[in-house]
């Protein structure tokens, strides 16, 4: 029996009593699956119709930039473009976050597959992934922190946007053991400052770094307009926090030295009369640690940790700690104040026992 709809289309019983359909034109058969109305037997019957031999699926074309709806990549899209909390972070925060989760966004589900992260629906994310993404950085524990960081975020804009209603990472914790950056002892200190005097760039590097507490992105964008009489205005690159920070003696010492040349559009710049970058900065502290006679592992960073150490060590409370080294949070700030505390303490009780079991004579 012919449709009327679909010409050179027809329906005949098989030898089993099965309905089927067929197209027929000028001597060519053509089987079409399922019956008119189905959209396999419209793309075979369209195929027949213009002369293919099957049918021809439409290309599919992925645009730049696309995310699947309610997908990692989605919701990494809603994060960067329109959350406020992200808005807010400071510059370098935003740039390492993005580089993880893009990273991790694009890495394939399973090696050697097309699917990757970025496709996956959030509601198929579930805690195990999470735990198995986790085990393998487990050569690199602060890599997998940062990582369950930014996954964290990407939850977030699923559960305010509600594509899920449950936080698979709840209560999942991954914390390495973080002896964090190697604080200076004082014979590195006199080392270093004994191989590069007042006057020179090193010197120059090393005391707005132990002074000021500063980060190497800090420090590549200290300007002489920044400078008053008594201390220093700073917005931190990491935060946006602004900061005024008072002047140590020996900082300023430094700064009032003939070789500094504070005319110049940053305090400290290369000898070229060029910017530091921050990534230059630390590689130049290799350098000039290397020329110093100090062993590897001290480094920019570990003098703000110095500083901070320093504080606790003659009395500074934790609120005095945050405020100088732009601390959010009491928590890094009671890290230096515990372990000056305990110092201090254990000193005090040991005193005590000074004459415990001690024989006269």
């Amino acid at each position: 029996m012919r449709h009327p709809d679909y010409p050179h289309a027809d329906s005949y019983q098989d030898r089993h009593g099965k309905t089927r359909w067929r197209f027929r034109r000028v001597g060519r058969t053509v089987s079409l699956p399922h019956a008119p109305g189905h959209p396999e037997f419209e793309a075979a019957y369209t195929a027949a119709l213009e002369g293919r031999q099957k049918p021809q699926p439409a290309a599919v074309v992925r645009m730049p930039g696309q995310a699947a709806p309610k997908s990692l990549k989605a919701a990494w899209l809603i994060l960067r473009h329109h959350d406020p909390e992200w808005q807010a972070l400071g510059p370098d925060i935003k740039t390492a976050q993005t580089r993880i989760a893009e990273r991790f966004l694009m890495s394939p589900v399973v090696p050697g597959e097309p699917l990757t992260y970025g496709e996956v629906a959030l509601e198929h994310l579930k805690r195990k992934h999470i735990k198995a993404l986790l085990a393998e950085r487990s050569d690199t524990p602060h890599a997998a922190a940062h990582l369950l960081r930014v996954i964290r975020k990407l939850i977030g804009v699923g559960l305010d946007q509600e594509w899920i209603e449950q936080d698979p990472s709840y209560r999942l914790k991954y914390r390495p053991e973080y002896g964090g950056w190697k604080a200076w002892p004082n014979d590195m200190l006199d080392r270093y400052e004994a191989r590069w005097p007042v006057g020179t760039t090193p010197r120059l590097v090393y005391s707005l770094a132990l002074y000021f507490g500063h980060r190497r992105s800090d420090i590549a964008e200290v300007r002489p307009a920044d400078l008053t009489a008594t201390g220093s205005n700073v917005i931190q690159q990491k935060t946006g926090k602004p900061l005024w920070l008072p002047f140590h003696p020996n900082l300023r010492e430094v700064l009032e030295h003939p070789s500094t040349d504070l005319t110049r559009e940053y305090v400290a710049m290369t000898a070229w009369g060029k910017p530091f970058s921050p990534k230059a900065l630390g590689m130049r502290m290799q350098q000039w640690t290397k020329a110093a006679g100090i062993p590897p592992g001290h480094t920019l960073h570990g003098l703000r940790k110095t500083l901070g150490k320093a504080l606790a060590e003659h009395g500074a409370t934790t609120r005095e700690i945050m405020d100088l080294l732009g601390h959010d949070s009491s928590a890094h700030a009671e890290l230096y104040s515990r372990e000056a505390e305990q110092r201090i303490l254990a000193t005090a009780g040991m005193d005590k026992l000074a004459n415990w079991r001690r024989k006269p004579g």
